[in-house]
């Protein structure tokens, strides 16, 4: 209990008089970015309107919208977003922004991960080293990907030793726990960037198409109760789908490197 009300986190901005209200559960990976910081401001200046982040991880998530105690949804795995909306737990699926996932791990790389020719091969070559490796372990966006990367290399999970770490954290705490541990992880390239404990950890191993990490937002469907604000969420689809919106997200930087691409089609 006391694991899932750290995980559940809330961003409250102050309510001015006459702002309107919206909820919207988005990932930890999102909320460790830091973009909430620089889009939420704008938001209230440009719409007058406050939104209400529940930061959980995308399974969570999905569940809030699923259970209607969200007016929307941001969130980072695809096929869990369409059966969402198959489902008619949410109105459609509208992609923002993107970037990608990044294995991150001791500088020594006692694995050799920097050499890996895929994905799949950065996790061969981890196993066959039994080199210790934190899991976010909580059904994230982030968690879902890492396991499709450890299927595609045909290995099972089920059958690992204590070098496999699932700690069932947000990606924050997955990271402090792998900087801790001198461990590899998989991390969304925006955490890892504005990660300030980065330790005796490297970003090791990027840039296969298998780690493309795309964001979207489900507004939840009205028809689960009275209290969902769908007129609030199509509004915030609209400007986070504008020209001002894109400036934001492309311009948001660490260090000049870019945390996020914008992606959004009219």
């Amino acid at each position: 209990m006391k694991r899932l009300l750290t995980t559940v986190a809330m961003l409250l901005w102050a309510q001015t008089s006459g702002a309107e209200e919206m909820r919207m559960a988005v990932t930890t990976s999102f909320d460790n970015s830091g973009l909430a910081d620089v889009l939420l401001p704008a938001i209230k200046a440009d719409l007058d309107l406050d939104v209400r982040l529940l930061v959980v991880g995308t399974g969570q998530a999905l569940r809030l919208g699923e259970a209607g105690d969200v007016d929307a949804v941001l969130v980072h795995s695809k096929a869990a977003e369409e059966e969402f909306v198959a489902a008619g737990h949410g109105t459609h699926r509208r992609e923002i922004m993107y970037n990608d996932f990044v294995f991150v791990g001791p500088k020594a790389d006692p694995a050799a991960i920097v050499d890996a020719a895929s994905a799949a091969d950065a996790v061969q070559r981890i196993e066959a080293a039994q080199a210790p490796f934190v899991s976010r372990g909580d059904d994230s966006g982030t968690h879902k990907a890492e396991q499709k990367i450890w299927a595609s290399a045909g290995l099972d999970i089920a059958g690992f030793g204590d070098w496999y770490r699932p700690v069932g954290a947000g990606m924050g705490a997955a990271l402090n726990t792998a900087s801790g541990m001198n461990a590899y992880i998989v991390s969304d390239r925006a955490s890892w960037l504005n990660f300030g404990n980065k330790g005796d950890l490297a970003l090791l191993y990027s840039g296969d198409p298998a780690l493309f990490n795309q964001y979207a937002l489900l507004p939840v469907n009205p028809d689960k109760n009275d209290s969902i604000r769908n007129d609030l969420a199509v509004k915030l689809e609209a400007w986070l789908t504008s020209p001002r919106a894109a400036a934001l997200i492309n311009g948001y930087k660490i260090n000049g490197e870019a945390l996020f691409v914008f992606n959004a089609t009219p």
